[in-house]
């Protein structure tokens, strides 16, 4: 399944703000479809914890964000329109709070024609 994020509404960094994700549940991978005022890197790795799912670096297990209340592992969850707290995990301070919404879940397998996932073979 894969899972299209927006991210939003991180005021105190800038209020325009944003970062589109694509989640991939079944390799607990995420890729940065588009941002602005959000410096991500091009893809990372996912871990499932409570309260919810922190969003890592590709070589770094340090989370970037908390995306609080999304269930990856659910039986119900995730589902469009959903939504919650994204704390961006800042490197000198608090959490700064934002938002997250699920836009899109496509539950076709359907593989990428170009992989941005470093080990993965194209």
């Amino acid at each position: 399944m894969r899972i299209t994020l927006h991210l939003d509404t991180f005021d105190r960094i800038d209020p325009n703000a944003y970062a589109i994700l694509w989640i991939d549940n079944e390799t607990c991978k995420w890729s940065r479809e588009g941002h602005a005022g959000l410096q991500l890197p091009e893809w990372g790795m996912l871990r499932v914890e409570s309260p919810g799912v922190l969003v890592c670096g590709q070589h770094d297990a340090r989370p970037l964000f908390t995306l609080e209340g999304l269930a990856l592992e659910g039986q119900t969850g995730p589902f469009e329109g959903e939504s919650g707290e994204a704390l961006w995990h800042c490197e000198n301070g608090p959490r700064i709070a934002g938002h997250w919404h699920v836009q899109c879940i496509d539950k076709d397998a359907v593989p990428a024609e170009h992989s941005v996932f470093a080990e993965d073979e194209v």
